[in-house]
């Protein structure tokens, strides 16, 4: 699996259709989604998957003369982060070879509706001509975070829960990845924010900015429940090291400032869920005094890119943000299984 930095093809993304799920705050959302693709769009070309006429219509008023594609695909939510495919790559640049991954998405656990969602992977490939591996297991784009060189983070809140694949420990994950997406080295995270109906998952709190280099959230409030599941995940992270055996550089990343309560008590928001694109790192922002700090811890992190920072106070209320909705395609060549 190649990291998020590697160059990239297209982002594929799904465009919100239900008012229900997003607690009547459908357009705010709507709106807040078109910036996003617009911005993606600048750098690199956006495959948007829609479901129905209306949500065509609404996404092609709002995008006029973006670079965007689109695709009718029955959908049940728009976080393709965790129920689209895992693209790897055999080789390197544009001349590699490219399939994915197909897990099954049971949408965290079974906590809402998946069918539609599940199939997703199973139209990309359809309409990228391209060969992939259907797997049985369970496991969600955002569960995990790859440096590109055989190195992987993920969450034991998330990965363990018995909703997902029960009975599958540590070391089984450690070689199923292996096998599926060439990590040689699985560093475990204990567990993730605060009501985050993922179960915590590591596009959350922990990212990879390089190939030897993470960036962890840190609250610094102690009478905040972030607190202390932050601060041991710092800590852990300053003990871990990479593939080589060197120690890892962390970059601490504050938490928001403010608490944000939605229809269904707090909610997750976060700077680390960027989303790294072909020249450019888009980054949530929330109307918080934390809002710039964030960014200029981020800037310097990301030499060549234009860090942008983008609002995501409506986005948020579905539990996620800009990683949660976007999934890269790497430069390669798409292999058939011939």
């Amino acid at each position: 699996m190649p990291a998020e930095w590697a160059a990239h093809a297209a982002t594929w993304m799904s465009w919100p259709a239900d008012d229900e799920l997003w607690f009547g705050h459908l357009e705010p959302v709507r709106a807040e989604f078109a910036e996003l693709v617009r911005t993606v769009a600048r750098f690199e070309p956006v495959q948007l998957l829609v479901r129905d006429s209306e949500s065509e219509q609404d996404a092609r008023a709002r995008l006029h003369g973006a670079n965007v594609a689109y695709h009718h695909v029955p959908l049940d939510d728009v976080w393709l982060r965790d129920n689209g495919p895992i693209f790897v790559r055999r080789g390197e640049g544009r001349e590699a070879d490219l399939a994915f991954v197909n897990w099954r998405f049971n949408a965290w656990g079974g906590k809402f509706e998946s069918d539609h969602d599940d199939r997703v992977p199973e139209y990309v490939a359809q309409a990228l001509g391209m060969a992939h591996w259907d797997r049985p297991e369970v496991l969600e784009g955002g569960g995990i975070e790859v440096n590109g060189l055989g190195l992987g983070l993920t969450t034991r809140s998330c990965f363990l829960t018995d909703t997902r694949n029960p009975g599958l420990s540590e070391e089984g994950y450690a070689a199923l990845l292996a096998e599926t997406l060439g990590i040689r080295k699985l560093l475990w995270l204990d567990g993730g924010l605060e009501n985050d109906h993922t179960d915590g998952h590591i596009d959350t709190i922990t990212r990879f900015v390089d190939e030897t280099t993470v960036v962890t959230s840190v609250e610094s409030d102690p009478a905040d429940p972030n607190h202390a599941v932050m601060a041991r995940n710092l800590a852990a992270l300053r003990e871990m090291t990479d593939t080589a055996g060197e120690p890892l550089r962390v970059v601490e990343l504050p938490l928001p400032a403010n608490r944000l309560d939605g229809a269904e008590g707090r909610l997750p928001p976060t700077y680390a869920n960027f989303y790294i694109g072909n020249g450019f790192v888009a980054v949530p922002q929330y109307g918080d005094p934390h809002d710039g700090p964030a960014l200029d811890v981020l800037r310097p992190l990301f030499p060549g890119r234009e860090v942008i920072g983008l609002s995501s106070r409506a986005i948020i209320e579905g539990g996620g943000s800009f990683h949660c909705v976007t999934q890269q395609q790497p430069v390669g060549l798409t292999w058939t299984g011939e």
